[in-house]
């Protein structure tokens, strides 16, 4: 029997919800399958009263999820922001399934994202046999999300058109979505509202209008704010996704783990961590979630062609990969930050041949 690739956060973490619910007893906001404190353990981990082990799904700040919480049990939809790679897919995702226990009513934002994705569409072949009816419309999520009253999701709504980002004003001034067609309406059912996430790093975004911007209560979601921080979150993740895709291989060594994050740190900071060495920062934008993509990648080649132990061989093709974007430009910065910085320390010759193997 085949087995999903990647689970659903409501499916992966089902035990954890289940066992939230047994031991919450604080007020629920309507529709919630969960109350706010139990969201916010579900998101930050940690240890129930009754023994239950609950696995952080966020590491950082609780009360930046704290507020992303608090704004979703009011009328108003939440935006989390931030630098690619800040976990805010991840975190929307384990806040719908806190909440609603789905977290698949999504509408991922690109260029060519039509207005349907977000009102709804018509089953063609009902239309022309049956004429304008509510068995041939196709709600779209965030429709089905209103008529549920659960919450939805719109991933990278900057890189939306601005005249579909626009088809959310009314949605969220009105909680309501008109079908003209028909000359009905959908009301939104309480328990209704929409997280959408966005970033200010990458090309061709699309500015929100102030009138849409009014309607969300934007969150941060910082870079993590110490090299230990980033150092969890990577090792976290990396044995989870390891796990995952079934990798035979030991735990990743947190020493590799270390080193990849020092340099993505300094690199993304343009100096060395000691502040000894100003350094040129590349194209890339080296996030956490690239950190981490680089670890699995070492893992697996050291699970199928090493001795499944993750080593500076194994890190440096990813490595390479994830710094050199724009080969001209962001090779010469790579090759000065291997001779001014990884040469000159004596633990790191081994990652400072593997890579010039490679350059």
């Amino acid at each position: 029997m085949s087995q999903a690739i990647r689970q659903h956060a409501e499916q992966a973490f089902e035990a954890e919800i289940e066992a939230l619910k047994q031991v919450d007893t604080y007020p629920k906001p309507p529709n919630w399958q969960l109350s706010p404190w139990a969201v916010l353990q579900y998101l930050m981990g940690g240890t129930l009263e009754n023994g239950f082990e609950l696995e952080p799904k966020y590491i950082g700040n609780s009360r930046v999820i704290e507020i992303a919480i608090a704004t979703l049990a009011t009328d108003r939809a939440l935006l989390l922001l931030g630098v690619p790679g800040t976990a805010k897919t991840w975190v929307a995702e384990h806040l719908t399934a806190a909440i609603s226990g789905d977290s698949t009513l999504l509408v991922q934002g690109t260029a060519g994202t039509p207005e349907e994705a977000i009102r709804y569409s018509w089953n063609y072949a009902q239309l022309l046999s049956k004429g304008p009816n509510r068995e041939a419309l196709v709600p779209s999520p965030i429709m089905r999300a209103m008529e549920l009253g659960k919450i939805g999701r719109v991933e990278e709504l900057t890189r939306l058109p601005a005249d579909v980002q626009d088809t959310l004003i009314t949605l969220l001034s009105e909680k309501m979505l008109p079908i003209p067609e028909l000359e009905d309406e959908v009301m939104a059912q309480q328990g209704f509202n929409l997280i959408a996430t966005a970033n200010d790093r990458d090309k061709g975004v699309n500015d929100l209008s102030s009138a849409l911007r009014r309607r969300f209560n934007t969150v941060i979601l910082p870079l993590p704010a110490t090299l230990e921080e980033e150092v969890d979150i990577v090792s976290t993740r990396v044995s989870s996704i390891g796990k995952m895709l079934q990798l035979p291989t030991e735990a990743p060594a947190v020493d590799e783990i270390k080193r990849l994050v020092t340099i993505f740190r300094e690199l993304r900071g343009g100096k060395s961590l000691d502040g000894s060495t100003r350094l040129k920062s590349p194209s890339s934008t080296l996030s956490t979630a690239e950190a981490i993509s680089v670890a699995i990648q070492g893992i697996s080649l050291a699970s199928h062609f090493g001795d499944g132990t993750l080593k500076a061989k194994d890190l440096a093709g990813g490595l390479v990969g994830a710094i050199v974007k724009e080969p001209d430009a962001d090779q010469m910065v790579l090759k000065e930050y291997l001779e001014t910085v990884v040469k000159e320390r004596g633990d790191w010759k081994d990652l400072y041949r593997a890579v010039k193997e490679i350059l």
